[in-house]
């Protein structure tokens, strides 16, 4: 699979799945733009690695929420790399809580960034994409989405969305020879799941058939896989990345 001179957006790039979804890219040669909510340090850090993978990455403090500052943030993609090629839309926030506890804030900061945050980008981009007839999409969901997760009504709701999202899209634009899918990750070894306590890890583990939670870089991997030509066929479809979780 040759990406080598693709430009790729990677919203939430800086950490976690988002990271390791920059540094695949990288690795096949893409030119590559992400934000980041906080942490410029991280960012940084990112940057210098994927330079030494012999190409280019910039970061910027974009607040996804903000569809006016997201879209002066692609034009300042384009105008740096001269095209755009690739969007990964996979920043996005947790806050768990039962539903008698849930606050409209609660509710609403996981919405805007989660899926209304995969609005605003996707819309900053789909111009280009029609434009040039050409494009290609990937949306990070999760399993979450598909089965509902005790305690996140908030964050299965907005990952359910993105799978609706990904899939009225996909037909709206497969005529311009745009690929829409997305990807529902499982329990991953990243920063959210750290946080947790033990003895809920523990039981979340035994909920899965590997017995292992995924690596962020497998998520990365199937990310790769529908951007290649091996997909060439495949659009609006979600392929879930869960170790067998979500099975029936």
């Amino acid at each position: 699979m040759d990406l080598k001179g693709k430009v790729a957006i990677v919203t939430g790039g800086s950490r976690g799945i988002g990271r390791e979804i920059v540094l695949a890219l990288a690795k096949k040669g893409c030119f590559i733009a992400f934000n980041y909510f906080k942490n410029e340090s991280l960012a940084e850090s990112l940057i210098k690695e994927v330079k030494s993978l012999n190409t280019k990455a910039i970061a910027r403090m974009v607040d996804i929420r903000d569809f006016e500052k997201v879209k002066l943030w692609v034009e300042d993609v384009k105008r740096e790399f001269g095209q755009l090629d690739i969007l990964i839309n996979n920043a996005g926030i947790i806050n768990d809580k039962a539903l008698m506890l849930m606050e409209p804030v609660d509710w609403q900061e996981v919405i805007k960034i989660n899926l209304i945050g995969v609005f605003n980008v996707t819309r900053a981009c789909i111009v280009t994409f029609l434009k040039q007839k050409s494009g290609n999409i990937v949306n990070i969901s999760s399993v979450s989405g598909i089965t509902g997760t005790n305690r996140q009504t908030n964050y299965s709701a907005s990952k359910a969305g993105i799978i609706g999202f990904t899939k009225s899209l996909a037909k709206e634009v497969a005529a311009f020879n745009i690929k829409v899918n997305a990807v529902a990750p499982g329990y991953i070894e990243t920063d959210m799941l750290s946080n947790l306590k033990e003895d809920y890890k523990q039981q979340l583990l035994n909920s899965i058939p590997m017995n292992r939670f995924g690596k962020s870089a497998e998520v990365a991997n199937v990310v790769l896989f529908l951007l290649s030509q091996q997909a060439s066929y495949i659009t609006g479809q979600v392929i879930v990345v869960d170790g067998g979780l979500s099975m029936k």
